[in-house]
């Protein structure tokens, strides 16, 4: 492995590796102001949410690293300090992408991009209609990293209004993932976009407590099939099934055919055992694996 001293490599050269590897980065499409009212839209993906009560989003315009100079999204939200975080999806992408030239001050990203203004309700900047959801900001801080190019800025948010479009939504008024192509910055011209088939779901130990992988038997811990995202899911069961559960699936033809063809053979026979529980896992059967694995153990 190359390990790198961000100190002995140029920030450039280092600003890679972060952008490469820190990712995927969500995208904070920033409508601000300045003084004069001049409207300004720009895509940050130094961006996420920090906090729900009070509901804070954090975004990191940096000083540019070729020549040290400053965005004009920091600029207004010194002067004005108000700021509509927009999301991005893939239908506005491209549009997106066009926004981050670096026009002059007081061009207006909207209409180069051909995005359509709406006026915000409790803010001064307006919001992107062609955006899934739009959160109205007031700025509570803004914290310099340094005054060296490369250096971030981060804008801490505090979220005044949001604005949600409604096929989004389910009947219970909750935002459907699936009914979104968010979008997600990745190093250099590279995206990436969350849909269906790319979404994955893995059930959160919010109110169990996994038995954990020193309570694994060493033949599951030591697998030579089963692989490290295998043996999470199956340490985050509270408890291993009983016998009787086991000797259940037992009779199941798969499992049968298995403890027949390799009664003579342990070392085959836990091998195919594993290679079904994995089955079951990319299923999603956890318990059934379970049963699976431990076949063995109560012959």
């Amino acid at each position: 492995m190359t390990s790198i001293d961000p100190k002995s490599v140029s920030t450039a050269h280092f600003h890679s590796v972060l952008l490469t590897v820190v990712a995927p980065r969500p995208i904070a499409f920033a409508s601000t102001i300045d003084e004069n009212g001049q409207v300004n839209l720009s895509p940050f993906s130094f961006f996420n949410a920090f906090s729900a009560n009070p509901p804070i989003l954090v975004f990191s315009p940096a000083r540019r690293v070729r020549d040290n100079t400053t965005k004009h999204t920091l600029e207004n939200v010194l002067k004005v300090p108000e700021v509509v975080i927009n999301i991005v999806d893939y239908p506005i992408v491209e549009q997106m992408s066009l926004a981050s030239t670096e026009y002059p001050a007081g061009v207006n990203e909207f209409v180069k991009a051909g995005f359509t203004e709406v006026a915000s309700e409790k803010i001064k900047p307006p919001r992107v209609k062609e955006s899934p959801v739009a959160f109205e900001c007031k700025v509570l801080e803004v914290k310099s990293m340094g005054d060296h190019g490369g250096a971030g800025n981060l804008i801490i948010c505090e979220i005044v209004m949001a604005h949600v479009q409604d096929h989004l939504l389910t009947d219970e008024n909750k935002i459907d993932p699936t009914r979104l192509e968010l979008v997600a910055r990745m190093g250099g011209n590279w995206y990436t976009k969350a849909n269906q088939d790319t979404m994955f779901e893995i059930p959160k130990p919010l109110t169990t407590m996994g038995i954990g992988f020193d309570q694994l038997p060493d033949h599951v811990r030591n697998s030579p099939v089963l692989t490290g995202n295998n043996l999470g899911r199956l340490a985050n069961v509270e408890h291993l099934p009983a016998k009787d559960e086991i000797l259940l699936l037992a009779k199941e033809p798969e499992v049968s055919a298995i403890l027949e063809n390799f009664a003579d053979d342990e070392e085959s026979m836990e091998r195919e055992l594993h290679l079904l529980a994995q089955k079951y896992l990319d299923s999603g059967l956890t318990q059934q694996a379970w049963q699976v694995i431990l076949q063995g153990e109560v012959l």
